[in-house]
């Protein structure tokens, strides 16, 4: 009896081991996953304002996710395009605030630092260094990842999937009649004073017709006082500091305003590159990623169109000072909601930021990518030579990553109100030099414009504007 007692004493106690072992076991596989399953999939929304090819690659890479990491890993993405940035922010703010027929708060949504920062305070959002250890970090450009660092206490909430910069693009073919006939260089096209020269010369020569406008006159803005030793939005702890230095703005004035109203200077359309398309002006600064919808025809007025090849350039800058560019592009944040979202929407941007990934929706959209490997020269040139693409972004990706290794490249901090300082400086100089040019194109002389007291005025007005913007 002793000995059955203790034979089956043994036999539960080795159970219980067995059971226990077994019970571990799954619970780390379990506590590894995260809740994801591959028998119950877990579903993560994303909204994005990519639109056109943009949309279509970024499209094509979701749904290569879902058949491959997604499928094995039990998580399925869908993505949605809002189609502009305005029309992503307001779909965002209509959820956040729980707004009668709008859709729920996407799992990940693309948006700036100071779309971030503001909804953050009304829907938190996840801090990825929470997921995401030192070592991995690593595998990014530390320039773009510390651009996702926002508030007070500089947190990591945006996850950087692609950057972009300003480029200078010509229409190549008037360019070349131009500079045949005057002798104009592009190496004068490497200085804002040079570009200005050369657009007067462009004026005389083509009886009356504008040479340059660019997309973004805030980026100008931003990245000129910077460039001139003045940073024109500072944080720290949360507030910030305005330095609208007046010396420097009136290096700016002179450099944007005074060509403008001249008619050496203009913008029509939305876009510049529409400009182009319509004989408005043959040269113009836009983002890297707008490189694709450069024309390859013009049409002037009535007349039939005629094809067009481009020209590529860096950035223009101010004389003797060291380059800059903007660095931008909307990352990703993730809402905080289940650990199995959170995890699942995590591996997705790992997965769409590894370099095979990367390269290639940078070489079809213009963006640089942002892993180190990804980024390198020498795996973008092997990329293209594998993977052709429109010759045009590929010459504006490398300029992009010329310019990356050379410049110093700016970003804005954020912060509350910046949003609404960006679009005082977007506004204000372009507007007025356009209202004045007109009433120049009406027979007011050109040189009423040209005084000290109308730089006074409009300083002031755009001083008073931002101050209220900063508070």
């Amino acid at each position: 009896m002793k000995k059955r007692s203790s034979f089956t004493t043994v036999f539960i106690t080795a159970l219980c081991i067995i059971f226990s072992t077994v019970f571990l076991l799954t619970s780390c596989g379990g506590q590894e996953k995260n809740g994801l399953s591959v028998e119950s999939p877990t579903s993560v929304t994303i909204w994005h304002y990519y639109n056109g090819s943009l949309a279509g690659a970024f499209d094509d890479l979701v749904a290569e996710f879902n058949n491959t990491v997604g499928r094995e890993n039990g998580i399925v993405v869908h993505s949605e395009s809002m189609s502009t940035v305005a029309g992503l922010e307001s779909a965002l703010w209509d959820a956040a605030n729980k707004k009668v027929g709008a859709a729920e708060m996407p799992n990940i949504f693309q948006c700036y630092q100071d779309t971030a920062l503001a909804l953050d305070e009304r829907i938190p959002l996840v801090d990825f260094d929470d997921y995401i250890p030192e070592d991995e970090k690593v595998s990014y450009v530390k320039l773009f990842l510390d651009s996702g660092y926002i508030g007070e206490n500089n947190r990591w909430k945006i996850f950087p999937i692609a950057k972009s910069t300003e480029v200078l693009i010509l229409n190549r073919t008037d360019w070349n009649r131009f500079a045949a006939d005057t002798g104009a260089s592009v190496e004068d096209l490497s200085t804002w004073e040079g570009l200005a020269g050369t657009a007067e010369k462009y004026y005389e020569w083509s009886d009356g017709r504008a040479f340059f406008g660019r997309d973004s006159f805030a980026n100008y803005l931003i990245t000129a006082s910077s460039q001139l030793g003045h940073e024109l939005f500072q944080t720290t702890g949360g507030k910030v500091t305005l330095d609208f230095d007046k010396e420097t703005m009136r290096q700016i004035w002179d450099s944007f305003y005074v060509p403008y109203v001249k008619g050496y200077y203009k913008h029509v359309g939305n876009y510049r590159c529409d400009d182009v398309k319509l004989g408005e002006i043959i040269a113009l600064v836009c983002s890297s990623s707008s490189a694709a919808f450069f024309p390859t025809e013009v049409t002037i007025d009535d007349s039939a169109p005629y094809p067009i090849t481009y020209m590529v350039l860096p950035l223009p800058n101010f004389n003797r000072t060291a380059p800059y560019a903007i660095q931008q592009g909307a990352g990703m944040a993730v809402t905080k909601s289940t650990e199995a979202e959170i995890r699942a929407s995590i591996t997705f941007l790992k997965w769409f930021t590894q370099m095979e990934q990367n390269l290639r929706f940078s070489v079809s959209s213009g963006y640089m990518p942002v892993s180190v490997e990804a980024i390198k020269p020498e795996n973008v040139d092997r990329y293209l030579l594998e993977h052709p693409t429109s010759a045009i972004v590929g010459d504006t990706l490398s300029v992009s990553l010329d310019e990356n290794s050379r410049y110093v490249m700016y970003t804005s901090p954020a912060f509350v109100g910046g949003t609404q300082a960006r679009d005082v400086l977007e506004r204000t100089m372009p507007e007025l030099a356009a209202d004045d040019r007109a009433a120049v194109e009406a027979g007011m002389p050109v040189e009423d414009f040209l005084t000290d007291e109308h730089f006074e005025e409009w300083y002031n007005d755009t001083l008073s504007k931002l101050k209220e913007c900063c508070r």
